[in-house]
């Protein structure tokens, strides 16, 4: 079987929670399926994880981190890996999109906001 699979079966409660802030745009499948792909990467701890996957612009490439979740100090710990990673795959910035909390959490890291997210549920 493969690694990632067993990872992601070991990382699905914190996926699945973190896909509840999502606004229903992904379930636990669709990661996984992207993930065995390698449209998505997998980023296990041992008591959190991130995932994150690349977008190509026209005129930038750009980490996106889709989702963590689980213990707090860990998914920091993680992101650090990330940011490297990211440099490595040749991306010029990371992004992310969280709840409102997430940008007190990330100040001190350099981040800063630059959209809102607005949605219309029809």
């Amino acid at each position: 079987m493969d690694s990632r699979l067993n990872e992601l079966e070991r990382c699905k409660g914190w996926i699945e929670d973190a896909l509840a802030y999502g606004g229903g745009t992904h379930e636990y499948e669709d990661i996984v399926n992207s993930v065995l792909e390698g449209k998505m990467q997998l980023w296990p701890a041992s008591q959190s994880c991130l995932v994150t996957e690349i977008t190509l612009y026209p005129r930038k490439k750009v980490c996106h981190i889709f989702l963590g979740g689980g213990e707090l100090q860990e998914v920091l710990d993680i992101y650090r890996y990330v940011v490297q990673w990211a440099i490595d795959q040749g991306c010029s910035s990371l992004t992310t999109t969280g709840r409102k909390g997430w940008a007190r959490v990330l100040k001190d890291e350099g981040w800063e906001s630059h959209l809102v997210l607005l949605e219309k549920r029809l």
